[in-house]
């Protein structure tokens, strides 16, 4: 039976539709990548990396399990650590070591941000019922991050290959990045608390647990960091400062946690010191310790070192220890060129604790944008509105938002220079990123009326 072609019937029409966002990101995209060239916005930083655009990774900085550095199409350059400058921080005098009961969170624990910050920190992980099945899990991690090496010292002949190795095992315990740095002497605090605050959040010791000063002898050579990103669908579907957001610090820090102590453990176990250092009980500043580990610059926020493809969205442990290793390289992708001209983290600060001054200023040594920790811990421990925060996250460009060459092609051309970042921000600004539907991937319950605070009588924690 032959079939006449020109009888026969047409099916449906096929309409060719494209989203809005889709067109734009198609354009704006095909037209960046034409001008891109004709851009040529030197970065103010430049000089920090200058001297190491000729440095060839040792391959104690790849890993069979991650051949390939991924920064997310960031243009990356290293940098240095040195008496001028950490990275891409410059060093303007001393760097004094602080105290960690002065941070912003201990503040607030030991009633000198108000009786509304006290308690909230010290209920933070329980008024979101999510978040407090995460407080027995982490509890006992506060006791679990040091112990003697065994006596048996394995012999290390090629530091190279051990710092390999131990970024894949970093790699294999689930961790999304890995760096090793060497340990600058002023991120270690100058003395910590005994029990730490972590223990007290926690729930691992009661509130009346009377607090002391202990300061911190043994400081060991390397760090080695471990980064848990936070989940990119919650964190589109979050404000930033619901119930959602102290889950999504209490998961990340829960799994960095269980790695440092893994991984000190393990180093131990080859006759070397290693002392975990975690969410529940740090010795050490992680901002610095990352970006010596090359996994991060210092952002706008003052205390948050932004990663080139993750940025900030992320959780971080690390083992300090004396097995040799080589270190990486601090890394350039931008990030003070960026943080100058973008300023989106301060446009949405709910609690206007985000400075907008153009440059940083000198702070404890160092440049710093002159953003205002107090003024983020009484908000992040008391927002009527939820739990904790994580706003300036949520909006920041550089916390990916999908994973495609769109993004990466995004990323690629905010790390070349203050021209090229203001055009980031508003392509940013353009798709509406930061301010996604709430509901289309939201998959969790919220319990609003466990936010609001009712203070009942506080036992009272020594203001030591």
């Amino acid at each position: 039976m032959s079939v006449n072609s020109g009888n026969k019937e047409k099916g449906p029409r096929q309409e060719v539709s494209v989203s809005r966002r889709g067109f734009l990101k198609t354009g704006v995209a095909a037209a960046a990548m034409g001008v891109m060239g004709a851009i040529a916005a030197p970065s103010k930083m430049a000089n920090a990396a200058s001297a190491s655009l000729t440095y060839q990774p040792a391959k104690g900085q790849w890993s069979k399990l991650r051949p390939v550095n991924n920064y997310g199409g960031a243009s990356v350059r290293y940098a240095e650590i040195n008496n001028q400058c950490l990275g891409t921080s410059k060093i303007v005098g001393p760097v004094i070591q602080t105290n960690e009961k002065d941070a912003g969170f201990a503040l607030a624990f030991r009633g000198l941000l108000g009786d509304k910050a006290k308690y909230g920190i010290m209920t933070q992980g329980k008024r979101y019922p999510m978040a407090a099945s995460f407080q027995i899990p982490m509890s006992p991690l506060a006791a679990m991050v040091s112990g003697k090496p065994s006596p048996d010292k394995f012999q290390i002949p090629d530091p190279e290959q051990m710092s390999q190795h131990i970024k894949d095992f970093g790699y294999y315990l689930r961790c999304d990045e890995v760096g090793i740095g060497v340990m600058p002497d002023y991120a270690y605090y100058k003395g910590t608390q005994a029990p730490p605050l972590g223990a007290y959040v926690s729930g691992a010791v009661p509130l009346q647990t009377p607090m002391t000063d202990v300061p911190i002898k043994d400081k060991l050579p390397y760090v080695i960091c471990l980064a848990v990103e936070q989940h990119l669908e919650t964190s589109m579907a979050s404000t930033g400062y619901d119930g959602i957001s102290v889950v999504q610090s209490m998961r990340s820090y829960h799994a960095a946690a269980n790695a440092a102590v893994i991984m000190a453990n393990y180093i131990r176990s080859l006759g070397y010191n290693a002392r975990a250092q975690h969410y529940v009980n740090y010795e050490v500043v992680m901002t610095p310790c990352l970006i010596a580990a090359g996994m991060g610059e210092l952002t706008r926020t003052g205390d948050s070192a932004a990663h080139p493809r993750i940025g900030f969205r992320h959780k971080s442990s690390a083992v300090t220890t004396d097995l040799p290793l080589v270190a990486d390289k601090p890394i350039d992708f931008g990030m003070q060129d960026f943080c100058r001209v973008c300023k989106k983290c301060a446009d949405n600060c709910p609690a206007q604790a985000i400075t907008f001054d153009d440059d940083p200023i000198p702070h404890n040594g160092y440049l710093r944008w002159n953003t205002d920790s107090k003024k983020c811990a009484v908000f992040r421990c008391a927002n009527d509105e939820g739990v904790n925060c994580g706003r300036c996250i949520k909006v920041c460009p550089w916390n990916s938002k999908e994973d495609s060459w769109f993004h990466e092609a995004g990323l690629w051309i905010g790390s070349k220079g203050e021209t090229a970042s203001t055009f980031l921000k508003t392509i940013d600004d353009m798709f509406g990123y930061g301010t996604e539907d709430l509901t289309q991937y939201q998959w969790w319950l919220e319990w609003p009326e466990n936010y609001k605070f009712q203070i009942p009588a506080v036992p009272t924690v020594p203001a030591k």
